[in-house]
């Protein structure tokens, strides 16, 4: 069920037309899935202060209604490593168009999947999930389910992909952890199912996932 906050936020967002990250997080948070942690700044010295608190590294992005693909536009700084590394950010991002603010996180590890929602005019929410970061459009490897997701169907698009040997530990790296992904996937399409008359798509781009859990790095929700 959607909480007050979580209304808020999406009505708030009818004006821009999408969901800007923070808030996007905010909503994910609501409903019990796994964020980094994250301050919405305003200032650099506040931008300082938080990553002194949460420890470094960390990362900055652009928050922006202006700027949908942060990465198109060189809105997202990584592996900042001191105070004068964030104070640099905070400037270089402060000249993007429609500037409000920069978000900073902790910093992720982990296999970077795709998670997303369609909301199909015919079937309703449909349900991707897919290798993740940079390369998810070259590589083109995604699953697809109709919402609402179980536990066993989520198990099956993890075996569609043609890099599952990456998630069960290719090589000797650690495997990721399926029952983590499973939890969030599922919770992830009841939300999709609680959001379908606001929303026409939504982008989960990294999932980060280890052997302990799966995180949302990166959010966003396009509004009808």
């Amino acid at each position: 069920m959607l909480t007050k906050r979580m209304e808020e936020i999406l009505q708030k967002s009818k004006a821009t037309g999408w969901v800007l990250e923070p808030d996007a997080k905010a909503i994910f948070a609501e409903y019990g899935l796994t964020v980094p942690r994250y301050r919405w700044t305003v200032s650099a010295e506040e931008a300082v202060s938080f990553a002194n608190e949460i420890g470094y590294p960390v990362v900055a992005k652009i928050i922006s209604p202006k700027v949908i693909h942060k990465s198109d536009v060189g809105g997202v700084i990584t592996g900042i490593g001191t105070d004068q590394d964030i104070r640099s950010a905070f400037k270089n991002l402060e000249p993007l168009e429609g500037f409000q603010g920069v978000l900073v996180e902790e910093t992720l590890e982990g296999v970077e999947l795709i998670a997303g929602a369609k909301n199909d005019m015919q079937f309703g929410p449909v349900v991707l999930l897919g290798m993740g970061g940079t390369g998810v459009e070259i590589y083109n490897d995604v699953s697809i389910r109709m919402a609402p997701l179980s536990k066993g169907d989520v198990e099956d698009m993890t075996r569609c992909l043609k890099a599952y040997k990456v998630l069960t530990g290719y090589r000797g790296n650690p495997p990721v952890s399926i029952e983590d992904l499973s939890r969030v996937l599922v919770s992830f399409s009841n939300l999709a199912m609680e959001l379908k008359p606001y929303f026409e798509s939504i982008d989960i781009n990294p999932l980060m996932c280890t052997a302990d859990h799966c995180v949302i790095a990166d959010a966003r929700i396009i509004m009808k």
